[in-house]
């Protein structure tokens, strides 16, 4: 099997949502162990030059770009801007994505569409933006998008963020359909990870009105899982070491990410209706 290093070592690697979580750990496994340029791209600016400054005080290598990956033009002008600045990309993690919390009657129509336009549309806008010019460099290169556990189970509470990881995995694997259908040399693979610390709870939407109790308890539950989270560097390094050899599926947590795609196919292939949630990620005791 390849090494990460051999397939991605001194590139140009493309990160969205890397001021933080892990965006921000795959920023720095790429730049600080593979020595990869990496183009950290955020909405926040702040997060994301605070990324680039403590990577450059470790002699890694991270460009800092202010983007909102809800803008198809930012995105394409970002693509272009990197292009005729450091040339091919060599790996695109398309990672930027929100939490939203609560009843789904309850959700306001403006955190809907905040979920949708960030973790469907954003993927969207950087395939768009990105791949054209990858499938005609001669170079392999390869394209990630971060899905999540949720994408293969449902949950309560969590309608909206669970949606729209379904619709990434769902996209990605047309995507690798399609790569595969005209020839190119790109690589496409979906990342499911398990619990990953972050902020991205703290941060989660909730609601204004309706059950607002019940969906301020499901952002502590929560966040009382992330307790047994792994960290966004630990979660980085397995992930690029599992795109390195050419995984479509990529996880984090192979035992339950496994389980849960094993119930899942059980769950369809009966036709039985969604049983109650249970986590497979227990608290620590």
């Amino acid at each position: 099997m390849p090494t990460q290093q051999e397939v991605f070592g001194g590139g140009l690697a493309v990160v969205t949502g890397a001021g933080s979580g892990l965006g921000a750990g795959l920023a720095r496994h790429l730049a600080g162990n593979l020595g990869m340029t990496v183009i950290a791209a955020d909405v926040d600016e702040s997060a994301v030059r605070a990324i680039a400054a403590e990577e450059h005080g470790r002699g890694g290598r991270v460009v800092a770009h202010v983007v909102d990956v809800r803008d198809p033009d930012a995105m394409v002008r970002l693509a272009r801007q990197v292009r005729d600045e450091f040339g091919p990309v060599r790996l695109l993690i398309n990672n930027a994505g929100v939490e939203q919390v609560g009843y789904l009657w309850d959700v306001p129509p403006e955190r809907w569409r905040r979920v949708v336009d960030i973790n469907i549309s954003g993927v969207f806008h950087g395939i768009r933006a990105f791949l054209p010019a990858m499938i005609e460099d001669e170079q392999r290169s390869h394209v990630l998008a971060i899905a999540s556990v949720g994408a293969v189970t449902t949950l309560p509470l969590q309608a909206p963020y669970v949606m729209s990881k379904h619709a990434v995995l769902g996209m990605v694997e047309c995507l690798h359909q399609e790569i595969a259908q005209v020839g190119a040399d790109v690589s496409v693979a979906a990342v499911l990870p398990g619990p990953v610390a972050s902020n991205i709870f703290s941060a989660a939407g909730g609601v204004e009105s309706g059950d607002v109790a019940a969906a301020e308890e499901h952002r502590q539950a929560m966040l009382a899982m992330l307790e047994q989270a792994i960290s966004a560097d630990e979660a980085a390094a397995t992930i690029v070491e599992q795109a390195a050899q050419g995984e479509f599926y990529i996880v984090t947590h192979p035992e339950t990410v496994h389980a849960a795609m094993a119930a899942r196919a059980d769950q369809l292939t009966h036709r039985r209706a969604p049983a109650p949630h249970r986590s497979r990620f227990g608290r620590r005791d």
